[in-house]
């Protein structure tokens, strides 16, 4: 079987590093560090137009859970339907109930929303109460692919529900493993689950370029290094790209 690298990148800059690196498809998002939210149009714009890639588009309107309000869940309507007419390739979804399930109704409506794209429940998934179900879910929903750390922090931690739920889908659903994904743990990644799809962000920090720093005035949360951002590491997308092509390839 063959494999699949997906580049999950908030920025033009990291996009083109992670295209150079390898990946062969991109999430987009805005906000890494919280975790991603949906970017911009102009954004989604920009990097389609660099990279000529596809992509898929992370629709989320605020960081924390998963359980939204109804003009959140409104803007979310909104959000699809505005990139599905841009030529989005896909969306990356997922919504809640307050007790850990899978908002069925409400998925339905993003996914109808969403017409033709590529559906990836996000990881939501990892978020559930009960695994099991949510996978059988989404099955019925049409879902094609579930991002997924196998309900932990880390993917190399999660290895064993990993490739319980690639056993389980039996070939009709992409299991795209992610959160840790990384150069040195990827062979272990591969052997112990049987995964051939593969997401990460390889990022590493950047250096502002300001010179002149105000010492007594931050724009948000202080423990945020306002000096300092994150941008995607073409060579630690290299490294897993050559391990996947060399274990993977057919």
């Amino acid at each position: 079987m063959d494999f699949l690298l997906e580049a999950c990148v908030d920025s033009v800059e990291s996009a083109i590093e992670a295209k150079e690196g390898g990946a062969m498809r991109l999430e987009l998002c805005s906000d890494l560090i919280v975790g991603g939210t949906s970017p911009s149009l102009a954004l989604y714009e920009q990097v389609r137009e660099t990279t000529k890639m596809k992509v898929h588009v992370l629709i989320r309107p605020r960081s924390g859970d998963f359980c939204y309000t109804d003009y959140e869940f409104q803007i979310m309507e909104r959000e699809i339907q505005m990139f599905r007419e841009l030529g989005a390739d896909g969306i990356v979804i997922g919504v809640l109930n307050p007790d850990g399930t899978l908002d069925i109704q409400r998925m339905k409506k993003l996914i109808q929303r969403a017409g033709h794209m590529h559906i990836t429940l996000h990881r939501a998934f990892d978020m559930t109460q009960d695994p099991y179900r949510t996978l059988d879910e989404a099955k019925v929903l049409g879902i094609h692919t579930i991002l997924t750390s196998g309900q932990q922090n880390q993917c190399i931690k999660g290895m064993k529900l990993i490739k319980e739920c690639i056993d389980l889908v039996e070939g009709q659903m992409e299991i795209l493993v992610g959160s840790g994904v990384c150069p040195e743990n990827i062979e272990q990644l591969i052997a112990e689950t049987g995964a051939y799809a593969f997401h990460m962000s390889g990022k590493k920090r950047q250096e502002s370029q300001m010179y002149y720093r105000k010492e007594t005035v931050t724009m948000g949360s202080e423990w945020i290094n306002e000096y300092e951002y994150w941008v995607t590491d073409r060579e630690k997308i290299s490294q897993v790209y050559r391990v996947l092509k060399e274990q993977l390839s057919v």
